[in-house]
């Protein structure tokens, strides 16, 4: 059901854009207004998420340790695992950020028959999700190219990389097919294990049919579509100048596309997504682990007044003397 609800609102999205471009005539709402909205939300919703998370008080050292602690001179410190300095974290965070260091280490837990308990890894599921957010960034790199003029040399190394091996005309992209492979590899792990099944929500369904719906609609029209790439660039190079200007002869794919990258702006700061932004600022991955080389105290703490022994029995003196109770003062 959870699917189904998920596979309906992408599909409801696509067809508020079909009718509204393609029967109503609303270019101007499709290519300009909701696009500002779709940045604004973004932008507005990740600060205030990050600013919100920046405020939550961690008052104790929590990194996840796997290697020696820094302690005797003569024991080997792990500075990677038990990072005891500022390098040690920096180290961690770019392994963690660009190779998901955490998610290579991962297992999944069976029990079978007998009963017996069988750990596996899960290196397809790291080799798909980095493959994805790896070639996610390219795309969303090559796509700096409707933004720019001229465009950067860098941006035309990276396009001439990704086609490398020039098939077809256009020249087939391997980004697309390695996005297109993965998004299907995540989608069907979560369909097909029953484990992973019972726990996926709408939202997790949502992000994926949202990211499919975008690179399909993309695909569409880089290879199959006939698209006014010169009046795309016009768009975005007014949005981007704050001129909004749209030119005629963009075809209705290219307005489901914009309008679908929108509504997943929209979304971003709302949902799951936001690990972007909230990876750099977990406890258990960006502080350092030196609790044996200084004492930490948690500067929330607020004063507690005390209400010692000999105050208590200064109190109750008589009471616990006619009650036959030991007393340290007579």
């Amino acid at each position: 059901m959870n699917l189904i609800v998920a596979l309906l609102i992408v599909c409801a999205l696509t067809a508020i854009a079909l009718i509204g471009v393609g029967v109503a005539n609303l270019e101007y709402l499709f290519g300009v207004v909701i696009p500002y909205m779709g940045i604004g939300l973004f932008l507005i919703g990740v600060i205030y998420r990050i600013i919100h998370w920046a405020k939550s008080p961690v008052p104790f050292r929590i990194p996840t340790t796997c290697g020696q602690q820094k302690s005797l001179k003569w024991i080997k410190p792990n500075n990677l695992e038990t990072p005891h300095n500022i390098w040690g974290v920096i180290g961690r965070m770019l392994l963690e950020v660009l190779f998901f260091r955490s998610l290579f280490r991962n297992t999944r837990t069976e029990v079978l028959e007998g009963p017996k308990i069988v750990y596996s890894a899960t290196k397809w599921l790291w080799a798909a999700g980095l493959a994805f957010h790896w070639c996610f960034l390219v795309v969303i790199i090559r796509h700096l190219r409707f933004f720019i003029e001229p465009v950067p040399q860098i941006i035309t190394i990276i396009e001439s990389l990704d086609g490398f091996f020039q098939v077809g005309l256009p020249i087939l992209y391997l980004t697309d097919i390695i996005l297109v492979a993965a998004i299907s590899y995540l989608f069907i792990r979560r369909v097909a294990i029953p484990q992973v099944r019972y726990i996926s929500l709408v939202a997790d369904y949502l992000a994926l049919f949202l990211l499919g719906g975008i690179v399909t609609s993309g695909i569409y029209l880089r290879y199959f579509d006939k698209t006014d790439i010169v009046g795309i660039k016009e768009l975005t190079t007014n949005l981007l100048s704050f001129t909004p200007v749209v030119p005629e002869g963009i075809g209705v794919v290219f307005f489901i596309h914009l309008f679908l990258v929108s509504c997943l702006l929209m979304y971003f700061p709302f949902s799951k997504l936001m690990h972007m932004g909230g990876v750099f600022l977990s406890p258990t991955r960006n502080l350092i682990n030196n609790n044996r080389i200084r004492r930490h105290i948690n500067p929330w703490n607020h004063e507690v007044k005390l209400h010692t022994y000999e105050e208590y029995e200064e109190e109750f003196h008589d009471v616990m003397k006619a009650a036959g109770l030991p007393l340290e003062k007579e």
